[in-house]
């Protein structure tokens, strides 16, 4: 194996400016950087990650803390933050998080205190005080996307007003029975994205003077997939006494599966039924869904973003960080709303 000895005596300098030259620590110049990294490459020399943490302090990776591996909406995240990290060099190190137990606490107590890396990024997941405070002893900075950390960063769109905005298009329309499909909360921190798009609806409805319509009080729980938003739709739907006719579903999956219930039971979208998701998904247009857009890819971008600007490797010029400021949304109307039928 090549090794930083013979870049430095092909490149004509000592081994401790070959090393600076490669690392980015300590002054070069451009021309004798350009000629340690062309040597480098000649002899395909890769500098030991392990060997420059020694030196610098910093081991190059960014744990990333996520509920789910197998939901659109986590994997938009994780490629634009992949992306971002390559580009900053960066590796990323992937924990699915669970909800409570052992398995979790081993993340935190294991994982992300002892193993090397620089900083955390937690997505769609509430972290407790012991949990943040486990990282912050090792002067790790935690940025939160969707979820909450007592003390930490976080990044999100505004849930509340963003699901007050899908329900209040409803209203204008003309509904009056409308129904939400909230998504199901993992325990129940105040902040959940589920719980403040639920006050969103809520919010909008009591503004209105309306009531929530259907089984159950018009708010049923269910899984943020197409199979929990076919289930409970069934279960909202099944009533013809109690069906509303218009649906803010608290996800574009949620809302994918109640436009399936809504086809087995005979029921027409939109004539009969409008239906409003959240999210964006790639496949929203396909089925013609009313939503309220959110940009993942971008909210995994720019959650690296913060981790550079925490690590203090942001633009000299970039002093602006994003915790004070909503994410972008938009609402997007489709076929899958219009007036209900008189």
């Amino acid at each position: 194996m090549a090794a930083i000895t013979d870049v430095a005596r092909l490149a004509g300098v000592s081994k401790s400016t070959a090393s600076r030259a490669l690392s980015g620590h300590g002054y070069v110049s451009e021309s004798t950087r350009r000629r340690v990294t062309d040597a480098a490459a000649e002899i395909g020399y890769i500098a030991s990650p392990n060997a420059a943490s020694l030196v610098t302090g910093r081991t190059k990776n960014v744990g990333m803390v996520i509920p789910f591996v197998n939901r659109w909406f986590f994997g938009e995240v994780l490629e634009g933050a992949e992306r971002a990290l390559l580009s900053a060099g960066y590796d990323l190190t992937l924990y699915n998080l669970a909800l409570e137990g052992p398995e979790r606490d081993r993340v935190f107590d294991f994982f992300l205190a002892r193993k090397r890396v620089d900083a955390v990024i937690a997505v769609g997941v509430d972290l407790d005080e012991r949990e943040v405070e486990v990282i912050g002893r090792r002067d790790k900075p935690i940025v939160v996307l969707g979820g909450s950390a007592p003390g930490a960063p976080r990044l999100a769109v505004d849930d509340f007003a963003a699901g007050r905005l899908a329900t209040e298009h409803l209203i204008q329309l003309g509904h009056t029975r409308i129904a939400h499909l909230a998504g199901a909360a993992p325990g129940s921190a105040a902040r959940s994205v589920q719980q403040l798009r639920s006050d969103g609806f809520r919010h909008a409805m009591h503004a209105a003077g309306l009531e929530p319509a259907g089984v159950d009080g018009g708010v049923i729980e269910a899984e943020m997939t197409l199979p929990g938003g076919y289930t409970a739709g069934l279960q909202l739907l099944g009533h013809p006494t109690a069906r509303p006719t218009a649906v803010f579903a608290a996800s574009d999956e949620i809302a994918f599966g109640v436009m399936r219930a809504a086809e087995r039971l005979g029921i027409a979208v939109p004539s009969a039924l409008s239906i409003t998701g959240f999210d964006g998904h790639e496949y929203a247009e396909l089925f013609g869904l009313t939503t309220v857009e959110q940009y993942p890819e971008d909210q995994g971008r720019i959650a690296v973003e913060e981790v550079m600007r925490a690590l203090g490797e942001a633009p000299s010029d970039d002093d602006r960080g994003w915790a004070d400021r909503p994410l972008a949304t938009r609402l997007v109307v489709r076929s899958s709303t219009t007036a209900p039928s008189r």
